[in-house]
């Protein structure tokens, strides 16, 4: 049930997917991982290092209210090659209605290799997931089902709000070969393209 408090923020806001992500804020602040959506050009910014060209997967993993999914989309991916991995249901009804043409999994990225479809490689994975604040177990399963799923030269696209230039511990068994940072961001972020 909403507190009074969050009812009077609702009220302000509306109920579009600022409202949404909010609620989702509030209701799972851990497993969301950030105070707003990814801006337009944090989006845009994670789209551009995705090959365009290639028939495998484009998964992405935290799809959250779609701003990632709707650049991907904008960058030129077909809809059939993208899939959208969320586990908040909540999410997943707005993403599933927002864009119907894309296949959205509701499920934990822990899990990925068994939630895609057998035999359907992947070219590359947009990760909106906050790996860093994870329990170090968790942020090293999810990472551990990347090289499963990936075909060989498959990238992964990671972003994260430490903005030093490092990907971090959990990511140590990838290369990373590009760093962006996006000033235009709440908060401003940090965009590493990896390989395996």
């Amino acid at each position: 049930m909403a507190t009074p408090a969050f009812r009077r923020v609702r009220k302000v806001i509306g109920h579009g997917a600022p409202a949404l992500f909010l609620r989702e804020l509030w209701n799972q602040p851990g497993a969301v991982g950030a105070i707003w959506p990814s801006s337009d050009r944090l989006a845009r910014r994670l789209a551009a290092c995705v090959p365009k060209s290639g028939n495998g997967l484009i998964i992405e993993l935290g799809g959250g209210t779609g701003a990632v999914t709707k650049a991907l989309l904008d960058h030129g991916i077909a809809a059939e090659r993208l899939v959208v991995v969320e586990r908040s249901p909540a999410f997943v009804r707005h993403l599933r209605r927002r864009f119907p043409a894309i296949h959205v999994l509701e499920g934990d990225a822990r899990q990925l290799a068994d939630l895609l479809p057998d035999g359907q490689p992947a070219d590359a994975i947009v990760s909106g997931l906050p790996l860093r604040s994870l329990p170090t177990a968790d942020a090293g399963a999810i990472v551990a089902q990347w090289p499963r799923v990936l075909r060989p030269g498959g990238r992964v696209i990671q972003f994260t709000y430490d903005l030093r230039g490092r990907p971090g511990p959990v990511l140590a068994g990838l290369t990373c070969r590009t760093s962006h940072l996006v000033w235009a961001n709440l908060p401003p972020a940090r965009v590493f393209c990896l390989e395996p």
